[in-house]
């Protein structure tokens, strides 16, 4: 501590019953479950954030501690601990105040210090920007939030009541507060279970975001008509005679849409504002599991089931811990009834998620629990970041795993997986565990073999086929939707990108090392380890890499290590005769390092030569090219390329075509194509008259061979005048 820093101790001592403003006996009385001295410790709590904030306002005027008592109330009436309530209080004390974690981790003890320091914001100076800046502020909350769940509870509850009185803001800044609680908190608020947190966060928002949508659809739901509030209660009451003939204990609540639930529907679902009234809501709370499912049998009797509508969230909790069942009726009316039964456990953990039975020492009461799901999704979370790149990259991943609508899978073991909505093969593959979605090939869902790219259905059995020889492919990031998968994917491809770019510098290094009769083995230690420091490479691996994408000159580097003088060594290293087994030889797969010119699409098969270019590694043409002469100036960037005896996967190629131009042509000509087992990637005309067209089609080929084979099918056809490669 700072001699600037006060120490605690200098804070005035907690307040008697008489001098206690009123938003502190309101926190107390939401916090009448905690014993007398732990009360005490909340007003202890309270005049320590009440000094160290004083002098300090709201935008409305207010005192600024009234925020973060107000902060710990919306806890405590989700029935936190003490530990949590004292951190609420001082959130933001580091943030805001002279007082340090170390004041904080001596007064209140190390859980508090280390709850608030995770609640705390970064320094936005380090940033390029305000959305860079709230991207690793959310990073650092997400570690937080890993070794201690109240994290977040501590930031949705601050963020509630900063939605509560978002009015003193300015209208740029309720938009933008209220965009970032619709599109993360109120989501994680949902992920997290906390039905009763997230229904607020996502009102305020969209009475922030929308003002006039917002009045307009809540004056409609004030303002029923009366045949709708008196078919509702008819069926209140025939749904609790027939519970009550059976003699089942229960509470029958029946459901209100809220502004922003009706909204999204109206939205999505391209509905009526009456269209998406008219479906009546009910709650059926028992006492035990069998309840439900007996209460179940009761309603299905009264109403008669809509098919294909029932949800068991009971035998398969939803990610968040939720557990229902779910049930759709034909009405009396003609309109649905849509009811769900639980018991009074299941109701609070739909109420409260994480924040019912905190129970943050232990992760929870079992597999299902709010709880220790939340824990394996936010290791999930933690896993991620450490494999992105920026923090703004992460956030939309945390974004995309968001999504509230889910699929749930089975695993040949009958293990269940929760993934997003469209979620692919592939994302399962992932899900199960990184090496396996590395190495995938395809997928068997229902015993069906399927490709990687299926979309997937709830309640489907999936395996997963890999093999060792299999790799991750740049393609596959066009159609996974999970920000586990995604990231995974570009790790993997950076990783095999470095491989590549590693293998085909050394090849190069010792090309240039033979024309000056050493090599890299030959080269001493002390001189190699000194040319890398001079450099600043960390090992040889980065100085490789450098070289095969171009920004570093194999030759130069070869002098510079042989230590030989450059106008003897130079006409050697250049002009030397090069015999093909000279050749570097390429398979066409390495990744980052090696890209075929567009000018001369070269296919496996062609004469070829290399071209070094800074940042994009080799570029290769065909010694046909055009282009060619040009590089012929820098001999010094040629690189005498071959290709290997096994090349495999697809090259891009090109045809000019002319055909007779009336219908039909162009299906005959793609349909050739097709039967070659040849991919067309665009077609564009090249020119066009009454008589002749003249089309380029862009294809994918395995070799020379396989585009002659092409060639051959497409001249057979009696419409084509005639076909070259371009």
């Amino acid at each position: 501590m700072t001699p600037a820093e006060p120490a605690l101790n200098t804070y005035p001592a907690a307040a008697d019953d008489t001098e206690l403003p009123d938003y502190v006996r309101e926190l107390e009385l939401a916090a009448h479950y905690l014993p007398e001295a732990q009360r005490q410790q909340l007003r202890r709590a309270w005049a320590v954030g009440a000094a160290a904030h004083a002098g300090q306002t709201r935008k409305s005027g207010e005192p600024y501690i009234t925020h973060p008592v107000a902060v710990a109330k919306v806890l405590a009436e989700q029935g936190l601990d003490i530990e949590t309530l004292i951190a609420a209080i001082l959130h933001d004390t580091i943030e805001d105040t002279p007082v340090t974690r170390e004041c904080l981790s001596t007064e209140f003890g190390p859980t508090v210090a280390e709850l608030v320091d995770g609640v705390t914001k970064l320094d936005k100076l380090q940033f390029r920007d305000r959305q860079e800046a709230a991207a690793e502020s959310f990073r650092k909350m997400l570690l937080a939030m890993a070794r201690d769940l109240r994290v977040i509870l501590i930031k949705l509850a601050d963020r509630l009541h900063n939605m509560r009185t978002l009015g003193a803001q300015s209208a740029e800044a309720r938009q933008r507060i209220a965009l970032e609680t619709l599109e993360i908190y109120a989501p994680i608020a949902q992920r997290l279970g906390m039905n009763l947190i997230k229904a607020e966060l996502q009102d305020l928002g969209f009475r922030a975001m929308h003002p006039w949508r917002h009045a307009v659809i809540e004056k409609r739901i004030r303002t029923q008509p009366v045949v709708r509030r008196e078919s509702l209660v008819q069926i209140e009451a025939h749904l609790a005679q027939r519970l009550a003939k059976e003699k089942l204990p229960h509470r029958l609540i029946s459901r209100v849409k809220s502004p922003w639930s009706i909204y999204t529907k109206m939205h999505n679902e391209h509905k009526s504002f009456n269209q998406v009234m008219d479906v009546f809501g009910f709650r059926v709370v028992v006492k035990n599991v069998p309840d439900c499912y007996h209460a179940l049998g009761v309603v299905h009797s009264a109403y008669k089931p809509l098919d294909g509508r029932f949800r068991d969230f009971i035998a398969i909790p939803k990610a968040n811990g939720y557990q229902s069942l779910h049930t759709v009726l034909f009405g009396p009316y003609g309109s649905p009834v849509e009811v769900q039964i639980r018991t009074e456990d299941m109701d609070l953990v739909a109420e409260r998620g994480i924040a019912a039975h905190w129970s943050y020492k232990h992760g929870g009461e079992g597999p299902n629990s709010a709880q220790s799901r939340a824990h394996s999704w936010i290791a999930n979370l933690v896993e991620s970041q450490r494999a992105t790149g920026s923090s703004l990259e992460f956030l939309e991943n945390v974004k995309v795993d968001l999504f509230p609508d889910e699929v749930y899978l089975f695993t040949p073991k009958g293990d269940i997986l929760s993934l997003p909505r469209n979620s692919t093969a592939l994302d399962f593959a992932y899900a199960v565990h990184t090496d396996v979605g590395n190495r995938a090939v395809a997928a068997r869902v229902d015993g069906k073999l399927v490709p990687l790219r299926t979309k997937l259905a709830s309640g489907q059995r999936v395996e997963i086929i890999t093999a060792k020889s299999s790799s991750p492919k740049p393609q596959w990031l066009e159609f996974v939707v999970s920000g586990k998968a995604r990231t995974s994917i570009r790790q993997q491809l950076k990783q095999l990108e470095h491989e590549d770019a590693v293998q085909l510098g050394h090849r190069m290094l010792d090309r240039a090392l033979e024309a000056l009769e050493t090599s890299l083995d030959r080269t001493p230690a002390l001189r190699l380890e000194a040319y890398l420091g001079e450099n600043r490479y960390p090992r040889l691996e980065a100085l490789l890499a450098d070289i095969a994408l171009g920004n570093r000159m194999p030759n130069q580097v070869a002098l510079a290590l042989a230590r030989e003088a450059p106008g003897k060594s130079r006409g050697r290293a250049i002009d030397r005769p090069r015999l093909p087994e000279d050749k570097i030889l390429i398979t066409g797969s390495e990744r980052g390092v090696i890209s075929f010119a567009n000018c001369c699409l070269p296919l496996p098969g062609d004469e070829i030569m290399g071209y070094h270019t800074a940042g994009r590694g080799i570029v290769v043409h065909r010694l046909d090219c055009p282009n060619v002469a040009d590089y012929r100036k820098s001999p010094d960037r040629w690189v005498s390329i071959g290709w290997d005896r096994q090349v495999s996967g697809d090259f891009a190629a090109a045809l000019r075509i002319e055909v007779d131009n009336r219908p039909g042509s162009l299906a005959q000509v793609a349909a050739a194509i097709a039967e070659a087992e040849s991919n067309i990637d665009r077609v564009e005309y090249l020119e066009r008259d009454a008589n002749i067209a003249v089309m380029r089609f862009a294809i994918e080929v395995h070799d020379r061979r396989h585009l002659a084979d092409v060639m051959r099918r497409v001249r057979r056809l009696t419409v084509v005048l005639g076909v070259q490669r371009m």
